[in-house]
């Protein structure tokens, strides 16, 4: 089995998360710059290692945000789909080539063919008179901080919302806080499952507004938010240049994939749509068809 086809190279993310450092013993950043803090009753706690995630929820991580292990077009896609801390982000991004620049009033930072063909796009909507826009904060490139902040902004605004409904007591919620990452995550998820959702607008799950720590396909400096997203004509221009939406219900995020719409479906990704709507997300039951994935190491 080679490593280089892309239904292959799927597989193997299925078989082993991949990461830069031990996922076993990750925990909340003790040197993170934090957001300005909650009242004191809302608080999030610091917490000792924890272990891995589960595989239900690995799996889950794949749906939402696997499109990026198969990129094409010369990008380079991540280690894995879960980066264990900041050295891990630190290290990987620091061998992958990139490029800014300036759209409107955002400086972006993206993996060179990725910026490319953004740029080519851009320019292709401003002879119809419109732009594209990245939309802020953090549009584009970003660091492990940057990913706990956005989940811990998520998880206490959803957390105060419930109590406020009555649906968990605030010592619930104070103990969800105080949980390790992998292990609030699951509780997150338990949470949406029984319909307490944790979206910005509580309505969807959490994964469509924000990647639990290390998940972001934003880490891999493949991925955008834009403000122009309703516009089919912008959503149009992007996929010519290989740029998709790869994250159901997420409305403003697009992936680069550096290919064809039509040559998705042979990289392992299956199109759903939504509310009219189209993503490209992981196919898992392609990946894993035929004598299955080999073991990380073993003859290919």
């Amino acid at each position: 089995m080679s490593i280089h086809n892309p239904l292959h190279r799927a597989a193997i993310f299925l078989a082993v998360v991949l990461s830069l450092g031990s996922a076993r013993s990750q925990a909340w950043p003790q040197n993170e710059t934090a957001p300005a803090p909650p009242p004191a009753e809302t608080a999030t706690d610091f917490s000792p290692a924890s272990p891995a995630f589960s595989e239900e929820i690995m799996n889950k991580l794949l749906d939402f945000y696997g499109a990026v292990l198969v990129a094409q077009g010369g990008a380079i896609p991540p280690p894995g789909i879960v980066f264990a801390d900041e050295a891990a982000v630190t290290a990987w991004q620091a061998g992958v080539p990139l490029e800014s620049a300036t759209m409107g009033k955002e400086t972006i930072e993206l993996q060179t063919p990725a910026m490319q063909a953004l740029l080519a796009a851009s320019a292709e909507v401003q002879e119809l008179r419109l732009a594209i826009t990245p939309r802020p904060p953090r549009a584009a490139r970003r660091n492990y901080a940057d990913t706990v902040r956005f989940w811990r902004i998520r998880v206490n605004s959803g957390l105060a919302h419930w109590v406020k409904k009555g649906r968990i007591t605030a010592k619930e919620a104070r103990h969800i806080r105080a949980l390790a990452p992998a292990e609030q995550v699951a509780e997150i998820l338990r949470l949406e499952v029984d319909g307490l959702y944790f979206s910005s607008n509580f309505k969807k799950s959490i994964l469509a507004s924000g990647a639990p720590p290390g998940a972001s396909q934003h880490l891999s400096m493949l991925a955008l938010d834009i403000k122009e997203h309703d516009h089919a004509k912008i959503r149009a221009a992007l996929a010519r240049h290989g740029w998709f939406q790869t994250v159901p219900a997420d409305l403003s995020h697009f992936a680069f994939l550096g290919c064809r719409e039509e040559e998705l479906p042979a990289l392992g990704l299956k199109k759903v749509t939504q509310a009219q709507r189209v993503y490209w997300v992981l196919d898992r039951a392609a990946a894993t068809a035929g004598s299955g994935p080999p073991a990380i190491g073993s003859p290919q």
